[in-house]
């Protein structure tokens, strides 16, 4: 095991700047989860550390040495891909020996540790078959397997979950973490599925437009998102965002209006006249006579024992989406109305940032009705 550290750590090519000059420290047996869109860059930041790109400017750090430019082999390093990149003509057990076997291990050896991580990942029964006979989870631990026999000092794992269907990635996600509990081991891990980092890290990395918005702990994520990048990319559904103006603002709080003319208060202190937008989770609107957040259900998601609806028209901005209780009847075109504490709401400055959000909330006012 060893501490990542990566110090004004870019990479370009060409005219195009894939990762902006960052700074990270992961510590030793810590799992990281880095999170972000498409074209973020965060699988760009991990080949980086694997040693699968040479950095344009920066430097990378493994336990105490300095590996910028090592080869990935010299790292002391096990990366997963979302392809398994298995041998075909291998049985289970030549595949997880292979890597030890180019290392030239002694035979004694690669077999102890073969049944070693077989035992650990439950593969023992599978060690005879090719990867053809295999299911998609089963290819998925052979891999990591094959990655985890080196005993390396660190684990990197590039969306190894995405060609996996929805069954399989959460028996899958149960397996990762069993294994970094059992392991021990530094574990960074890129995915864009805010399910697999909200559930797997210690901490997660938001990544947006080649740079690190915020780095925390998941609920500290979830609860205080530093961006509007960070409050898209933490929780599902995601964070109803709605376009305002500051109309008032005072020692309690300001008052925002928002382009349907509703007006919302919020614990946060912002210039009046400031365009902003307005952040509420589904979870933190309550039903409310006079509510503010109104609108025709138009689609309508029972999930068990929790549902959501979908007020106004799908996709439009003044979209807002609410939780309710699973046993709560809804009707299509039914209108319902919502309101929130305004010690929930976030505002989000015209830069993206987050308004730091006052220590003392305050009650509810009367609400204005939607324009």
């Amino acid at each position: 095991m060893a501490s990542v550290t990566v110090e004004d750590l870019a990479k370009r090519f060409g005219a195009v700047t894939a990762l902006r000059p960052t700074n990270l420290e992961i510590a030793d047996g810590e799992f990281v989860v880095i999170v972000g869109a498409s074209g973020c860059g965060k699988s760009t930041l991990l080949r980086l550390i694997a040693g699968l790109e040479e950095p344009s400017t920066g430097r990378i750090t493994i336990g105490d040495r300095d590996v910028t430019y090592a080869a990935p082999a010299d790292r002391g390093l096990a990366m997963v891909f979302q392809s398994y990149a298995l041998y075909p003509h291998l049985t289970v057990a030549e595949n997880i020996a292979f890597p030890l076997k180019v290392a030239k291990r002694p035979r004694a050896e690669i077999a102890t540790r073969v049944k070693e991580v077989a035992e650990a990942l439950e593969l023992t029964p599978l060690l005879s078959r090719r990867p053809r006979a295999l299911s998609g989870g089963q290819r998925q631990r052979v891999s990591i397997a094959r990655a985890i026999v080196r005993r390396p000092r660190v684990l990197l794992l590039d969306e190894p979950l995405s060609n996996l269907d929805a069954e399989l990635r959460v028996r899958m996600r149960h397996e990762f973490a069993r294994l970094h509990a059992q392991l021990q081991a530094t574990m960074i891990y890129v995915t864009h599925d805010q399910l697999e980092a909200m559930t797997l890290a210690n901490r997660i990395v938001v990544m947006n437009a080649g740079r690190v918005e915020q780095v925390g702990a998941p609920l500290d994520l979830y609860d205080a998102p530093a961006s509007l990048a960070v409050a898209r990319a933490i929780g599902s559904p995601g964070m109803n965002l709605l376009a305002g103006s500051v109309t008032a603002a005072d020692a309690d709080g300001s008052t925002i209006r928002l382009e349907e003319g509703a007006q919302v208060r919020a614990a946060v202190r912002a210039e009046p006249g400031a365009a902003v937008t307005l952040g509420v989770r589904p979870e933190h609107l309550r039903p409310q006579d006079d509510g503010v957040f109104a609108g025709p259900v138009e689609l309508f998601e029972r999930l068990g024992p929790l549902s959501f609806v979908h007020l106004g028209a799908r996709e439009s901005s003044g979209t807002v989406v609410a939780q309710l209780p699973g046993d709560r009847r809804v009707s299509l075109g039914e209108t319902l109305r919502f309101g929130a504490d305004p010690a929930r709401v976030h505002v989000f400055g015209e830069d993206g940032a987050a308004l730091a959000r006052l220590a003392q909330p305050f009650t509810l006012p009367p609400s204005s009705p939607v324009m």
